[in-house]
């Protein structure tokens, strides 16, 4: 063990999480609709798998593109060879113009200011490397993403300071919070260097309001500090409220020439909006130069492949491809939404309002045994294991109040979702019985007690009047 580094041996890369727990018993026992239909359902997967038909008809129609071909020659050398960190001038010159797309063409994107990395959790983590020093920490509100306690913090040994938000206000940002968490750093005598929210929310699904973000703004500008908004669901916005990004919000103010247009930080990746993670393509658009010339240097160690981005920025170069793709997903998400909430609502069971993401804020508070984390892990666990659905606890998101659950839809099919409905209602079926069982039993043994203390009073009392006889 001593001649291994601290990092390879410590316990802090959040891999003992239920959120990854809850990954590793879907492994050992995966549904799957012919081989093992009474395995686990995936439901702790922030997957987007249901337009994969767009993307697959896009590629039968456009050969060239996947077999690495230019009017119809042989490419695959020039991609072959060594390309520099900077990546494809097409490729980024593509990617901005599809996030200006999914954000309504009202504000535009530099491609000089974009820096590729291989998926969001190499963004988020650079910028860290960017931004802060060893022991510095960042504030995120609650719930979120449980994945942050390694992305964030591991490799870089920055602390999370949590904002803690609550549903009485449907998990707002308030100002109040934002304040308690920065006092809570300094009390801990952490020097806090920026905030990081998700846009839209992951778990929660929602949008943030445009107060929500002027508050973020008006309090980076007040202590000095960085925003990093990361907008990996941008895409994903299937209803009203529409997405408004933290870089609309600037613009709006008029603040592109103050020192708080360079504390603000943008990740973006493919992972979600067009469903493609394994392809770890991921993004960092910032407006200081500084740290953009930091952050391609820091790129050499998770580099997207020149293959990957010549394929995708065909794809993407295809405006008509893309426009209908967008609007179609976002159909396909509302639409599976919609069963997930309908399927819950028939088992009695609510969730937060939504309008993105891949995934639903779920409150099963009304089933815990208690309130306490303690019940909420005793109820994830009869659920991994007995009605076999991997969802994940609020608390390993870090929610401040026991009993809410993130429930993903977009990674399968509307029968296997259907399937997983109809197992969670059995089993809240199967609790009432249980529930009214125990009550039954209490109930009778409450009138046993009550008839045999009466025996014994009438017996007790027919003795003594014998005795006084």
């Amino acid at each position: 063990m001593g001649l291994l580094s601290r990092k390879a041996t410590c316990n802090s890369h959040g891999q003992d999480s239920s959120y990854f727990l809850g990954w590793q018993e879907y492994e050992k026992n995966p549904y799957d609709e012919v081989e093992n239909p009474q395995g686990i359902i995936q439901m702790g997967l922030a997957e987007n798998q249901l337009s994969f038909d767009l993307l697959e008809s896009w590629l039968a129609k456009n050969p060239d593109a996947a077999s690495f071909r230019r009017d119809g020659q042989s490419i695959f050398k020039e991609l072959a060879l060594f390309q520099d960190y900077h990546g494809l001038p097409a490729f980024k010159n593509a990617l901005v113009d599809f996030m200006s797309e999914i954000r309504g063409n009202k504000v535009k994107f530099d491609p000089s200011h974009v820096v590729l990395t291989a998926g969001a959790t190499s963004a988020n983590e650079t910028l860290m490397f960017c931004l802060a020093e060893q022991g510095d920490a960042f504030l995120l509100p609650t719930p979120y993403y449980p994945g942050f306690d390694r992305d964030l913090k591991w490799r870089t040994g920055v602390e999370i300071v949590p904002i803690q938000c609550t549903s009485s206000n449907r998990f707002q940002i308030t100002a109040a919070a934002l304040e308690e968490a920065y006092q809570e750093a300094q009390r801990k005598n952490l020097r806090v260097k920026g905030v990081l929210v998700t846009n839209p929310s992951n778990p929660l699904g929602t949008t943030m309001t445009r107060d929500e973000l002027d508050l973020l703004v008006n309090f980076i500008t007040d202590k000095e500090i960085h925003l990093i908004s990361d907008e990996i669901y941008s895409g994903t916005v299937f209803s009203p409220p529409a997405f408004v990004s933290v870089m609309e919000v600037l613009k709006d103010r008029n603040l592109g020439k103050t020192q708080v247009w360079e504390r603000v930080h943008i990740v973006y990746s493919l992972s979600k909006d067009l469903g493609l993670p394994g392809f770890r393509v991921g993004a960092i658009y910032s407006n200081d130069p500084i740290v953009v010339a930091a952050a391609t240097k820091m790129s050499s160690f998770g580099l997207v492949s020149s293959q990957t981005q010549y394929l995708l920025s065909a794809v993407l170069s295809d405006k008509k491809f893309t426009k209908e793709y967008i609007a179609k997903s976002r159909k396909r998400l509302q639409k599976q939404q919609s069963k997930l909430v309908a399927g819950l609502g028939k088992a009695g069971i609510g969730c937060l309002e939504s309008n993105a993401g891949l995934f639903c804020w779920v409150d099963m508070r009304h089933l815990l045994s208690s309130d306490t984390f303690e019940a909420e892990m005793e109820l994830w666990k009869r659920i991994v294991y007995d009605v076999k659905l991997n969802i994940s606890p609020g608390s390993s998101c870090h929610c401040s109040e026991p009993g809410w659950f993130r429930v993903c839809f977009a990674n399968m099919s509307e029968d296997t979702l259907k399937l997983a409905m109809q197992r969670l209602k059995s089993f809240i079926g199967s609790m009432a019985v249980n529930d009214r069982s125990h009550q039954e039993l209490k109930n009778s043994r409450r009138k046993f007690r009550t008839k045999w203390v009466f025996r014994l009073s009438f017996q007790s009392f027919h003795d003594r009047e014998q005795d006084e006889r």
